[in-house]
């Protein structure tokens, strides 16, 4: 058997044609797909497809949630011998234009009405968007632009096209290879303009069959779709893993019902980036905080056996025979509804990526018994480099090297990673392409890191945002960044040192954590600009920053990078403003150059700076926020006594 995603999705359909390979939540209601009634829906859409004249190589453009003729789509647009490239799907018109034009889209698939609009508004001003497939017609009734097609005209016209073509079937999966590219992915543009990431049908499977092995994963898993289908983590884990294993995807009703439907599936295998995993613990946290005196007294208690044990139990290690027990009865009154409530009841495997998880985050779903672990790697390895091993978990490091992989570090300290899962090349960049893989085939992940003694890779920060600071100590901002986003209270963070004589930093609250608090200390507030600006939040930050600070006076190396002045910045950073990555990625030299006078505020000694910014909401009407920003000396320490501190 080749090893294609169709080849996988028909073999499936062959040896369990009646296992459930798809669900979907519509109107309060699971459907369910089987295999074969996937693989016979895939067929014809693929023959649709070739109805409508796509053909072998070209593109198809996919503008989805977590929906089924989505993920079919993919499958489709593979059959005919095309590749799928799919667009974030709250990306506005503007931004989808680069994408379309640059890879020649001719044929899009949309979900909805939403979608649609933004595919005409760029058809207006790019040519050879021809056929727009919708798969929701809801609003599209009285649509009239030429080239619309619905999704059940698509199925249709594909059986007949396929009965009147007999053969034509075959011949398509016949001439499919492995080394063929079956997506580009392209990449959030953090530095510049977005690259096509190339990944082939081998890459993405062998990659998929290592992390199957990895963690024994099986058609018995239950997996909830609910990431953004243009990241490549949800390619991975939602569609490569699953047409690999054979388990069962389940699509959420809506992004607004996904707590509710993770707690009606039950996953069994879970991956979220933290900010996931800081909402569950940060809408755990609010909750006990205004619970009965009793349950947070057991809550409390419970927790603290949980710090103390739950890690090895969870390892497999020895722990006393009374510990155990006292253990299995919070299990029963804490831990166990807890992790219902939060949908995590079933896990047996449950994976962290994207950023930093911040220490106390990572050991409070452990030491409740939730198998959470960190994997590394990137759009260019099909987000496969290393994962961390049942019973070797570390929360310094992000593992060692999965199956297939080497790693390798440079002189400059950059992570260079060779192996199964290296991309094939950006789409029509040759130039860029070999700027980042070498000549002994290694890819430059442009991350600097170290490896343990043990063979466990840890990552310190981006190769290019470490710097110096006039001092000669190393500047790591991002390594600071994550100390400062592990607090509940912060959601975003942004470091300036490089070059100058200090650190200074810019905040974001949290708005909901820290807005809680406000009215548990009675702290009026009249919205976002006036919170950030309360002279208690001011303080709260304070501690926040100050904690973090004794941190890197502990920390050998780290000393002269404590920060040492900040400010709360009276807006979110949002991608829609351009200073966060649709994956919410800090853009640090956007930011820099929009908010100069408030970096220069900070280090010019002054107390406070007014600064007037323009905003773009969800209508895309833009508006002007302005605010009075107060400067905050932190409070540093000196080396001598880090340890006490």
């Amino acid at each position: 058997m080749k090893t294609t995603f169709p080849h996988l999705l028909l073999h499936h359909a062959a040896q369990r044609p009646g296992a459930s390979a798809l669900r979907e939540k519509e109107y309060g209601i699971w459907q369910t797909w089987s295999w074969q009634a996937v693989a016979d829906e895939v067929r014809a859409m693929a023959c649709g497809l070739r109805a409508l004249g796509f053909t072998r190589g070209q593109n198809l453009a996919l503008i989805s949630d977590n929906r089924p003729y989505g993920y079919m789509g993919f499958l489709a647009a593979q059959c005919a011998g095309g590749v799928s490239i799919p667009l974030y799907q709250d990306a506005v018109a503007g931004e989808m234009s680069f994408v379309i034009e640059d890879a020649q889209i001719a044929f899009a698939l949309a979900e909805n009405q939403e979608q649609v609009d933004k595919l005409l508004e760029v058809r207006e001003s790019i040519a050879g968007l021809d056929t727009i497939i919708y798969d929701d017609p809801r609003g599209l009734r009285h649509y009239g632009q030429p080239g619309l097609v619905g999704m059940q005209q698509l199925v249709e016209r594909g059986r007949v096209w396929d009965r009147d073509h007999p053969g034509a079937w075959e011949q398509m999966l016949e001439q499919l290879s492995p080394e063929d590219v079956t997506v580009i992915l392209y990449t959030s543009g953090t530095t510049g303009k977005p690259k096509g990431v190339c990944l082939t049908h081998q890459t993405l499977v062998e990659s998929a069959r290592g992390g199957v092995q990895v963690d024994r994963l099986t058609e018995h898993e239950d997996v909830v779709c609910y990431l953004p289908p243009a990241w490549v983590g949800d390619h991975l884990f939602s569609f490569a893993q699953w047409l690999v294993a054979g388990f069962t995807i389940n699509c959420p009703e809506s992004a607004g019902t996904v707590a509710i439907d993770l707690r009606e599936i039950g996953p069994t295998y879970y991956f979220a980036p933290p900010r996931i995993f800081e909402g569950l613990l940060t809408s755990v946290s609010i909750r006990m905080e205004d619970a009965a005196a009793p349950k947070r007294w057991l809550f409390e208690r419970c927790m603290r056996l949980a710090h103390r044990v739950g890690l090895d139990i969870l390892d497999g290690k020895p722990v006393g025979a009374w510990d155990r027990l006292k253990y299995r009865l919070a299990d029963l009154a804490i831990y166990g509804p807890l992790k219902n409530v939060m949908g995590l009841s079933r896990i047996r495997i449950a994976y962290t990526a994207g950023a930093a998880i911040g220490p106390d985050l990572f050991r409070f779903f452990r030491s409740i018994g939730v198998n959470l672990k960190q994997l590394y790697g990137q759009t260019e390895t099909c987000a496969y480099v290393c994962l961390q091993r049942d019973g070797e978990v570390q929360i310094e490091s992000v593992g060692k090297p999965a199956p297939g992989i080497e790693l390798k570090i440079a002189d400059n300290g950059e992570v260079l990673v060779r192996g199964i899962s290296i991309f094939k090349e950006y789409y029509k960049r040759p130039d860029a392409t070999a700027e980042v893989i070498d000549a002994q085939g290694f890819f430059h992940t442009g991350d600097a890191g170290l490896i343990d003694s043990q063979g466990n890779l840890r990552i310190i920060d981006r190769a290019k945002d470490v710097g110096r600071t006039n001092g000669g100590a190393m500047f790591a901002p991002n390594y600071i960044e994550n100390k400062l986003k592990f607090f509940a209270y912060i959601k975003e963070a942004v470091c300036f040192g490089d070059q100058r004589d200090q650190v200074c930093a810019f905040l974001n609250i949290d708005y909901e954590a820290v807005g809680n608090w406000a009215e548990r200390q009675g702290i009026p507030y009249g919205g976002y600009v006036d919170l950030a600006a309360k002279p208690q939040v001011l303080a709260l930050m304070s501690e926040c920053v100050a904690k973090v600070n004794a941190d890197l006076a502990a920390e050998e190396g780290m000393e002269s990078t404590q920060i040492a002045r900040f400010l709360v910045l009276h807006k979110e950073f949002d991608p829609d403003d351009d200073e966060l990555t649709r994956t919410r990625k800090v853009r640090r030299g956007f930011i820099a150059d929009k908010y100069g006078v408030l970096i220069d505020a900070l280090y010019g000694g002054k107390t406070e700076q007014f600064i007037e910014t323009q905003v773009k909401f969800e209508d895309g009407r833009t508006g002007v926020v302005s605010a009075t920003l107060v400067i905050v000396d932190a409070k540093t320490f000196p080396a001598a006594v880090r340890a006490a501190a």
